[in-house]
Protein backbone atom coordinates (compact mmCIF):
# COMPACT_ATOMS: atom_id res chain seq x y z
CA UNK A 1 0.00 0.00 0.00
CA UNK A 2 3.00 2.07 0.53
CA UNK A 3 4.11 1.83 -2.60
CA UNK A 4 1.01 2.95 -4.76
CA UNK A 5 0.91 5.95 -2.20
CA UNK A 6 4.31 6.98 -2.70
CA UNK A 7 3.70 6.36 -6.85
CA UNK A 8 0.51 8.62 -6.54
CA UNK A 9 2.31 11.56 -4.52
CA UNK A 10 5.04 11.50 -7.17
CA UNK A 11 2.35 12.21 -10.10
CA UNK A 12 0.66 14.76 -7.97
CA UNK A 13 4.44 16.31 -7.62
CA UNK A 14 5.32 16.15 -10.98
CA UNK A 15 1.93 17.83 -12.13
CA UNK A 16 1.88 20.75 -10.01
CA UNK A 17 5.47 21.37 -11.07
CA UNK A 18 4.13 21.25 -14.63
CA UNK A 19 1.31 23.13 -13.66
CA UNK A 20 3.91 25.47 -12.13
CA UNK A 21 6.08 25.85 -15.27
CA UNK A 22 2.83 26.24 -17.30
CA UNK A 23 1.51 29.43 -15.60
CA UNK A 24 5.59 30.48 -15.52
CA UNK A 25 5.82 30.23 -18.94
CA UNK A 26 2.49 31.85 -20.10
CA UNK A 27 3.46 35.27 -17.59
CA UNK A 28 6.58 35.34 -19.25
CA UNK A 29 4.99 34.60 -22.64
CA UNK A 30 2.28 37.97 -21.94
CA UNK A 31 4.54 40.23 -20.67
CA UNK A 32 6.58 40.01 -23.27
CA UNK A 33 3.82 40.96 -25.71
CA UNK A 34 2.07 37.94 -27.11
CA UNK A 35 -1.71 37.61 -27.42
CA UNK A 36 -3.90 35.11 -25.33
CA UNK A 37 -4.01 32.93 -27.93
CA UNK A 38 -0.14 32.55 -28.13
CA UNK A 39 0.04 32.60 -24.27
CA UNK A 40 -1.91 29.69 -24.03
CA UNK A 41 -0.11 27.68 -26.70
CA UNK A 42 2.92 28.35 -24.96
CA UNK A 43 1.87 27.50 -21.43
CA UNK A 44 0.08 24.18 -23.04
CA UNK A 45 3.07 23.15 -24.67
CA UNK A 46 5.46 23.85 -21.46
CA UNK A 47 3.16 21.50 -19.63
CA UNK A 48 3.08 19.16 -22.00
CA UNK A 49 6.77 18.82 -22.07
CA UNK A 50 6.79 19.06 -18.60
CA UNK A 51 4.60 15.75 -18.47
CA UNK A 52 6.54 14.45 -21.56
CA UNK A 53 9.88 14.85 -19.80
CA UNK A 54 8.95 13.18 -16.32
CA UNK A 55 8.00 10.37 -18.71
CA UNK A 56 11.04 9.50 -20.15
CA UNK A 57 12.80 10.34 -16.97
CA UNK A 58 10.92 7.51 -15.50
CA UNK A 59 10.87 4.80 -18.21
CA UNK A 60 14.87 5.47 -18.61
CA UNK A 61 15.34 4.76 -14.18
CA UNK A 62 12.90 2.15 -14.18
CA UNK A 63 15.55 -0.60 -15.36
CA UNK A 64 17.54 0.98 -12.93
CA UNK A 65 15.15 0.74 -10.11
CA UNK A 66 14.07 -2.36 -9.65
Amino acid sequence: MTHLALILLAIALVVVFALLAAVAAGVLARLDGATYPATLMRAGATFAAVLTLAAVVAQTLTPVLT
